[in-house]
């Protein structure tokens, strides 16, 4: 039943936004063919007791929604419209908890007479009647569509990351001898972190020349690595990351490569060679392009 169902949904997505891909390294995220909109699709019986299902968002599958318009599609039996939630208004829900062991978000999702009702594991519940149908799919494919993307440098995507990140609520880090390029006509200014925090001496002198790193307030926790390849080989990113992620110790953030549209097929290429599969490197590494970069910076800061 689950693959009749899932079937049935991508035959429907496919007639309204043309052919998909799936990502690699996942059974259940898709991609537009112009890599525009993301879907993650999940499905679950539905328990009949109390009308509810269940689900499990995997950890590396949403860091590959991040900085992306992407839709979380749920499914059940029966259902008579998906339910497609924009991840962008729950990211920061989901990043408020924390997954369970197995490295997933446990999520229900309560059919109601009174409303449809999405359980997120210790956040609550949240009305998502609105969401049901394919509305929310149109007005995301829309809204890229419109969106008109400048040309940016690599100080200005530098400065979007690090603008995103602060609206986030992280503190930011950029190398020192950046920050005098740092453009502040592409958004409001922001204060850069002046110390990294401790416990990084080992790999102090790679870690401090990352483009951008976003660091929790507070816990001094690493949340993301951000490099942006503008022009240097996007190998030399994925070694960096290599060479924090077998540094060992605490370091467990999400992986970003930045840089044009036109550069993702040599991303693709690099991060399958055998080093970075057997580090581990490929399942925690995502690709960001710089439209996204800029459509995620509009979106948290509109």
């Amino acid at each position: 039943m689950p693959s009749e169902v899932k079937k049935v949904f991508i035959e429907s997505l496919v007639s309204r936004i043309g052919s998909i891909r799936k990502l690699p390294g996942t059974q259940s995220l898709y991609e537009t063919a112009d890599g525009s909109l993301r879907v993650y699709i999940r499905y679950s019986k539905l328990h009949r007791k109390n009308d509810n299902a269940f689900y499990g968002l995997r950890t590396e599958d949403l860091q590959q929604l991040q900085g992306h318009p992407s839709l979380l599609c749920f499914l059940w039996d029966g259902q008579k419209d998906p339910l497609l939630i924009p991840f962008s208004e729950y990211e920061e829900v989901l990043a408020s908890t924390s997954a369970a062991g197995d490295g997933q978000y446990k999520v229900q999702v309560f059919i109601e007479p009174d409303g449809t009702q999405l359980y997120i594991a210790r956040a609550g519940r949240f009305n998502v009647d609105s969401y049901l149908g394919w509305e929310s799919l149109q007005a995301l494919a829309d809204s890229t569509k419109c969106q008109t993307i400048p040309t940016l440098s690599h100080s200005q995507v530098q400065t979007l990351l690090g603008a995103v990140g602060q609206a986030k609520g992280y503190d930011i880090w950029i190398p020192l001898n950046d920050r005098g390029r740092l453009d502040w006509s592409v958004t409001r200014p922001f204060a850069c972190r002046e110390i990294l925090p401790s416990g990084l001496e080992l790999i102090r002198n790679i870690v401090e020349e990352v483009d951008v790193m976003w660091i929790q307030k507070g816990s001094n926790e690493l949340r993301g690595f951000f490099e942006v390849e503008h022009s240097t080989p996007v190998y030399s990113a994925l070694l960096r990351f290599n060479d924090i992620l077998l540094s060992g110790g605490r370091i467990q953030p999400r992986f970003t490569v930045v840089s044009n549209e036109a550069r993702r097929d040599i991303y693709v290429r690099q991060i399958n060679r055998p080093t970075f599969q057997n580090s581990g490197l490929r399942e925690i590494c995502a690709f960001l392009d710089y439209g996204n970069v800029y459509g995620w910076h509009k979106r948290l800061t509109a």
